[in-house]
């Protein structure tokens, strides 16, 4: 998208109730312009190259061809244009929404369910808005910069395994001694499940230590990430729960819309899991701010804090708490991430150690704990 120009936006779903809903919420967004509407997959692949979307907002079940069936056949045929996935979709069929983020949707909304018309709209007023604008900022950038992904509107392509190896990460310091990690913690947003897909398959069964993860997501659905990175993972990964004793070869991802943290108990000073009801932080529950800072004070200096691709300054201040205590920080580079927005300010602090694209981010992370 050049910037100055309108966000130009095709809305497909089969229910002309919602099409009217999301249309109608899209057209009041400031930048915005609803360039048509298709009622299925297969009616909204024809009218791609006549209308030339920026952005498609697709619902996942649709007769014909569904969301995701579009979504493979985007990046295929149109790896330029982004897609938000307006589901409804939750609960125990929240793996489709997962797996249309692990195809490259930029992010998802669910459908409103509130009883009226005007209520239903407001509420995805507010799910969609900060999306559309986050997706708008990151066009914007890469037209800006020149770095426009012409492989798809997420992340770069991923080289093979040979040339991994060869990626060179940004080192912003020199290594900080050979003091090796007992705990690895990632914090993520938006583009999330695809990151860590990446990230995940590449850490070994032999790790060694124990990854708690904040992915920023709604209830119901972090259950359905954690099964999915499972398959795809040789470490075993499920979501958090509470007084799970911290095992190492395990990724722990804290639950959609509660807090984690680690704490100590017993006369051994067992270290395990917390979940809360406390406060969001950064508007986020779970945040990653919350963990970093309990990971800070629980392990010091033998920590790993990773922070990812997504929307947002959740975990900044966080993982400035782990670098005073003397924890290495890795940070994902802008090229590859989804959105440049949670690495930004511990980079700008000049908090973090290696930059590094997200092929590399395991490599990296594996070369603190051993």
């Amino acid at each position: 998208m050049i910037p100055g120009k309108k966000l130009r936006v095709l809305v497909v779903d089969d229910s002309v109730v919602y099409r009217t809903m999301v249309s109608d919420v899209l057209s009041q967004l400031e930048g915005v312009e609803v360039v048509g509407t298709a009622h299925h997959g297969r009616a909204a692949m024809a009218k791609m190259t006549a209308l030339q979307p920026d952005l498609l907002t697709l619902d996942i079940e649709m007769p014909e061809m569904d969301g995701l069936e579009v979504l493979t056949e985007m990046a295929a045929r149109f790896p330029q244009v982004g897609a938000i996935m307006i589901s409804a979709f939750a609960g125990e069929g929240g793996e489709k929404n997962i797996q249309a983020l692990e195809r490259g949707a930029f992010d998802f909304v669910l459908k409103p369910r509130e009883g009226s018309s005007d209520k239903n709209k407001e509420k995805l007023r507010q799910g969609l808005a900060p999306i559309v604008r986050s997706f708008c900022r990151m066009q914007a950038i890469r037209s800006i910069l020149g770095k426009t992904d012409r492989k798809g509107t997420g992340a770069s392509p991923s080289p093979s395994a040979k040339t991994v190896q060869n990626i060179s990460p940004v080192r912003v310091f020199p290594d900080r001694g050979q003091m090796k990690s007992r705990v690895v913690a990632i914090g993520v947003s938006t583009g999330g499940p695809r990151a860590l897909g990446t990230v995940l398959s590449g850490i070994p069964s032999d790790m060694g230590v124990p990854i708690l993860i904040v992915q920023h997501m709604p209830p119901l659905f972090t259950h359905a990430l954690a099964q999915s990175l499972n398959q795809k993972s040789m470490i075993q990964v499920r979501e958090a729960r509470e007084g799970d004793v911290l095992a190492p070869n395990t990724a722990y991802i804290a639950p959609g819309g509660r807090q984690m943290k680690v704490v100590s108990q017993g006369a051994g000073k067992e270290l395990m899991i917390r979940i809360t009801d406390d406060p969001p932080e950064n508007g986020c529950r779970p945040s990653a701010d919350y963990l970093f800072r309990s990971v800070a004070a629980h392990f010091g200096a033998k920590a790993t804090g990773v922070i990812m691709t997504g929307m947002g300054h959740d975990g900044a201040d966080g993982l400035k708490r782990m670098k005073d205590k003397g924890a290495m920080i890795i940070a994902q580079d802008e090229k590859s991430s989804t959105v440049f927005g949670m690495a930004t300010r511990p980079i700008a602090w000049k908090i973090v150690d290696v930059v590094a694209p997200l092929e590399r981010l395991s490599v990296e992370i594996i070369k603190t704990v051993r």
